[in-house]
């Protein structure tokens, strides 16, 4: 399944992107988030040196229903919220993609990493578009998921070629000592090892790796 890297701006007029930009060295890591009617909920770390401040601003904003902090220390403060403006949220949710958090705002940028079918991550840049948020996507790529595509006997033998160091350099157990490892004939491991590596290697050069510069 796909897995896309997308650097994103949030619109200046959320409140988080403001802030950000107000306290452009200060960090926002949101280490929780889900929607709640039509509010969002949300936990996050703040990081700045002074963060007084940083955090009596969140007051200031009409978007922010509630504010509840949880933890406050000179340089980093936890906060919990609720907002009428979880963008993000609301975006990804639509189309089916979980958030992966923890994720970092600073200066009202983010890079956040979904990992989806192909058609939601077009509907999540068309969803992005369409509530005014730039983003580019810095990367994508196919991940391989052996465990579907070998059987469970070539998935266990690979597993105990590897924890056996046979695929180690130098090598620490040959073909015999690997064969008597798994109870097959060396002939037979042979084959079966060989088929294995080849349906990886197969996937592994056919996988879709794209990186954008």
């Amino acid at each position: 399944m796909p897995r896309a890297t997308l650097s994103i701006t949030l619109p200046e007029q959320v409140w988080v992107s403001d802030l950000s930009g107000r306290y452009p060295d200060a960090e926002f890591t949101v280490l929780a988030a889900m929607p709640a009617d039509e509010t969002g909920v949300g936990l996050v770390e703040i990081r700045a040196a002074d963060i007084e401040p940083v955090v009596t601003t969140i007051d200031e904003y009409e978007s922010v229903v509630s504010v509840t902090i949880l933890e406050a220390q000179p340089e980093r403060a936890l906060v919990q919220f609720e907002t009428t403006e979880p963008l993000l949220i609301l975006t990804l949710s639509e189309v089916g993609i979980p958030l992966e958090l923890p994720i970092t705002i600073v200066d009202g940028e983010v890079t956040v990493e979904v990992t989806a079918p192909r058609e939601n991550l077009s509907e999540l840049g068309e969803q992005l578009t369409q509530f005014g948020i730039p983003f580019d996507l810095v990367s994508i790529h196919q991940s391989i998921d052996t465990e579907s595509l070998l059987t469970d006997d070539q998935y266990d033998l690979l597993e105990t070629a590897v924890s056996e160091g046979y695929y180690d350099t130098p090598r620490t157990c040959t073909l015999t000592e690997l064969a008597e490892a798994v109870g097959l004939a060396k002939s037979t491991t042979s084959e079966k090892l060989h088929r294995a590596e080849g349906k990886v290697m197969k996937a592994f050069l056919a996988r879709d790796d794209a990186t954008v510069g």
